[in-house]
């Protein structure tokens, strides 16, 4: 009888020891808040809009809700604005008023949420303006904390000091602003010799929440350090580096830089009559004009060769090949980069007398046909005495 009343308290302490071990390993409340979050609403702003609804709930009721909407200020424009809005709760039933950030319209929200299985359904009006927009949303699933958070997760692609340039281009200069500070950086660049890229101009749905825009630039490689140096210590200037740019690394070669330099200045001349001598033999065509950008410091080469099409017509056939040189890395090196861009060609009529007007119908995708390199860059290494880039290894060969 002893003994069975031992295996008895045995088995109740067990017993209440795995109970014990259970409730530690349940450290999460019962009635603990959690967050979720929607990022597609249907239809608002003719489908437009950039959505993000965060909703605090308590088991699976909602306690709390902000609708955070970016769309398009006028139909067809690049120009955003947004409201944020803090969502009264009555149970299914969401309601809120607020004014858009940018040009300060009323703003009325009216949302019915509905549970559908493992989705969701809302219904309601949203109303900006005298803009009034029906919502009727089905199939919308939410996300957790983490999941909202990792695909909020964007790469503003600057490097402030790369290795080399194989990942970023040595022309193409970022520039992340704070939005309050972006005119008058934008303002500053007037006059510089410096490309503003327009697309950077629009401030996206990302930058608007983020509150900082990322301005992309194209300058004279020789004078990129100095561009991103004195960015960095302006008002408002978040990071400052190299990006991407028009540099191809398959359509690249690097050589020893001392042949090719006067000092610590590149021998343009010299440099562009070698291109040009490699390039009229690869496209079979005469040399006609070499042009050095002093804003993007690319150099424009012009070829000129009759036209196959029709050869009794005596057609004329343009060739256009951007290319640009630079340090293979910033600061002190003894080596340079040359990349060239696709041949971009186009035919005319410069006979003597009447001429004979021609559309060309080529797409953008036909333009610079690799095609018609004819193998300009394995000649251009052979030349230059050059490595090609060995995008299996990472590594110039």
């Amino acid at each position: 009888m002893r003994a069975l009343l031992l295996v008895l308290i045995g088995l109740m302490t067990a017993q209440s020891n795995l109970a014990f071990a259970q409730m530690k390993l349940s450290t999460k409340p019962a009635n603990a808040n959690e967050t979720r979050y929607f990022t597609s609403i249907d239809g608002l702003m003719e489908g437009n809009a950039d959505v993000v609804l965060k909703e605090t709930r308590q088991g699976k009721s909602v306690t709390a809700a902000v609708l955070d909407v970016c769309y398009p200020a006028e139909k067809g424009s690049d120009r955003k604005d947004r409201f944020v809005v803090n969502l009264a709760v009555n149970g299914q039933t969401l309601t809120g008023t607020t004014q858009s950030l940018g040009d300060k319209l009323p703003v009325t929200v009216k949302l019915a949420r509905r549970p559908t299985g493992e989705t969701f359904e809302f219904k309601g009006q949203i109303s900006v303006g005298q803009a009034v927009t029906e919502v009727t949303s089905t199939d919308n699933s939410d996300l957790s904390e983490k999941e909202f958070q990792d695909n909020q997760a964007t790469d503003d692609g600057i490097a402030a000091a790369p290795k080399d340039f194989t990942e970023v281009s040595p022309e193409a200069v970022g520039v992340k602003v704070k939005l309050e500070a972006a005119l008058d950086f934008l303002k500053g660049l007037k006059g510089q010799d410096v490309e503003v890229s327009l697309s950077s101009l629009a401030v996206t749905c990302e930058a608007l929440r983020a509150g900082e825009q990322t301005i992309n630039i194209s300058v004279d490689p020789d004078h990129a350090a100095a561009l991103i140096a004195k960015s960095k210590s302006l008002p408002g200037v978040v990071a400052a580096g190299w990006t991407s740019g028009v540099v191809d690394m398959d359509r690249s070669i690097r050589f020893a830089a001392a042949d090719w330099r006067d000092g610590d200045k590149l021998n343009k001349d010299k440099l562009a009559a070698a291109v040009a001598g490699v390039l009229s033999k690869t496209l079979a065509a005469k040399p006609a004009a070499a042009a050095w950008s002093a804003t993007t410091g690319k150099l424009k080469l012009t070829f000129k060769r009759p036209s196959q099409i029709l050869p009794a017509l005596g057609l004329t056939e343009t060739i256009e090949v951007v290319a640009l040189v630079a340090p293979d890395k910033p600061g002190a090196t003894d080596r340079l980069m040359l990349w060239i861009g696709n041949p971009v060609m186009s035919t005319t009529d410069e006979t003597a007398g009447a001429k004979l007007n021609l559309a060309e119908e080529a797409s953008a995708d036909e333009e610079g046909d690799a095609k018609d390199d004819n193998g300009s860059v394995n000649a251009l290494a052979k030349e230059f005495k050059a490595q090609r880039w060995d995008a299996d290894k990472s590594a110039w060969k």
